[in-house]
């Protein structure tokens, strides 16, 4: 018989596998990372919560110092540190464990969590008295400055531990 009559046909490949539909493995992967991913964006979020008061605090001792940069009234100042350090606390820590403090009380709880005491010293005491100052007393801004210090490593530091 001559070859070119026999009716032979091209060899025909399979199509290659395509991705889709997805084999049930690659759904467990997929699930996982999504499940993942969902676990990382409510952990930052909760975290970034935690963090908010401690920012706004941080930005209002800012505008507080910037107000006092540009009007220089030292008893407004001390009195708006005071209620800024107050209310800040009031937002980290349980209010029955905070309202209530004043005097040297209050200056021992603000040392609690700080790696060294800043208000029980010089700090602490001015932090107490200025407000009360007449206003024809004259407070420099050097005088105010260990003041902020402990008050801005006060609000930055958590209370409890708590980050």
């Amino acid at each position: 018989m001559d070859p070119e009559q026999i009716p032979l046909r091209d060899l025909h490949l399979p199509e290659a596998i395509g991705w889709w539909p997805l084999a049930p493995g690659w759904w467990v992967v997929i699930a996982l990372a999504a499940i993942g991913l969902a676990c990382l964006v409510r952990h930052y979020l909760q975290k970034r919560a935690r963090g908010a008061a401690r920012r706004h605090a941080l930005q209002q001792l800012q505008n507080l110092t910037a107000e006092f940069e540009q009007h220089r009234d030292a008893i407004a100042f001390s009195s708006g540190l005071s209620a800024l350090l107050r209310r800040t606390m009031l937002a980290y820590a349980p209010r029955d464990e905070v309202a209530g403090l004043t005097g040297d009380v209050w200056l021992a709880w603000l040392d609690k969590d700080l790696d060294q005491p800043r208000f029980q010293s010089e700090a602490g005491r001015k932090l107490l008295e200025l407000p009360y100052r007449p206003p024809s007393d004259a407070v420099s801004a050097m005088e105010l400055v260990d003041v902020v210090a402990a008050v801005r490593q006060r609000l930055a530091t958590p209370v409890g531990g708590r980050p």
